[in-house]
């Protein structure tokens, strides 16, 4: 039978301890499995790889089956903003700290990364956001995010006054450190942080979280997935705001200045390995039952 995947693309950062390990298992695995592989041109600096097809990020998406990126779900989600748009499916080996989206165990690689090579997993679709900064009605920057948008006051201790408005109606003006919008990958990451809620990823539904607002009534707001979310920058406030995607793009705004969210059209394939379970994930990696143990 043929198999479902012939050309596999293997991405991640080499500064990540292990790394130069797992993608000589993977290669050792493809190779037996007559899969043709290219790695990202940032590996190429690992040991004994640099005879292998190499290609950067934006040219593996058009040309693979299936992405393995290899890090954090910082990795990931730096991978998923280009992927995404290629409708590549992506599975994450974890070699970060938590790994709410890189889920395959390095302890277990073959074995899980087998199984997905065989057929054995869940596909799961995950929505990102897209953003764009609006002066005097032009668009002066874009981006777009899996976990979360965030307009904070970046390194000034002031709080911006900015102004919510969602499909078109006001909802409220606020004095705050900023806002977090995130989706429902995103809700486990930084909004979690500042006391929003944990959501499942397969709802279709946006949570928006102010940050340090200067009211006792502030609370998180859940939002349809489909919702127009529009953030104006009051014109009397004095800092120039940071747009941050996912932490790790970042767009200035201006006093006077319209932050613009909505879901983006397309969406990223996340191929998870049998038994993956987001409630036992959550247990794991929150230590929701450490209490019980003690």
């Amino acid at each position: 039978m043929e198999q479902e995947f012939q050309r596999v693309g293997l991405l991640g950062r080499r500064e990540h301890p292990g790394v130069n390990q797992i993608v000589a298992d993977l290669l050792a695995l493809l190779d037996a499995r007559g899969v043709d592989v290219v790695l990202e041109d940032r590996l190429a600096t690992l040991s004994h790889f640099e005879k292998r097809a190499m290609q950067p990020r934006e040219a593996i998406g058009e040309s693979v089956d299936l992405a393995i990126v290899i890090g954090g779900d910082g990795s990931l989600l730096s991978a998923a903003r280009t992927l995404v748009r290629h409708h590549t499916p992506v599975i994450g080996v974890n070699r970060g700290r938590l790994g709410f989206l890189t889920d395959v165990s390095p302890d277990d690689l073959v074995g899980q990364v087998t199984a997905v090579l065989d057929g054995d997993y869940t596909r799961d679709s995950r929505f990102l956001l897209d953003t764009e900064v609006l002066r005097d009605g032009e668009v002066i920057g874009a981006a777009e995010a899996l976990n979360d948008v965030v307009v904070n006051s970046g390194t000034s201790a002031q709080m911006i006054e900015f102004e919510l408005t969602i499909d078109g109606e006001f909802v409220y003006r606020m004095n705050a450190d900023g806002l977090i919008l995130a989706t429902p990958t995103g809700s486990t990451a930084y909004s979690m942080s500042g006391g929003g809620p944990i959501m499942n990823p397969a709802l279709d539904a946006i949570v928006l979280v102010p940050m340090f607002s200067h009211s006792l009534t502030s609370r998180p707001i859940v939002v349809h997935g489909d919702s127009k979310i529009k953030v104006d920058v009051v014109s009397r406030n004095q800092i120039h705001p940071l747009v941050t995607c996912d932490g790790q793009v970042s767009l200035t705004a201006l006093p006077g200045d319209s932050v613009t969210v909505s879901k983006k059209e397309e969406r990223l394939i996340l191929l998870h390995p049998p038994g993956n379970s987001f409630y036992a994930s959550c247990r794991d990696k929150l230590r929701w039952s450490d209490a019980l143990t003690q």
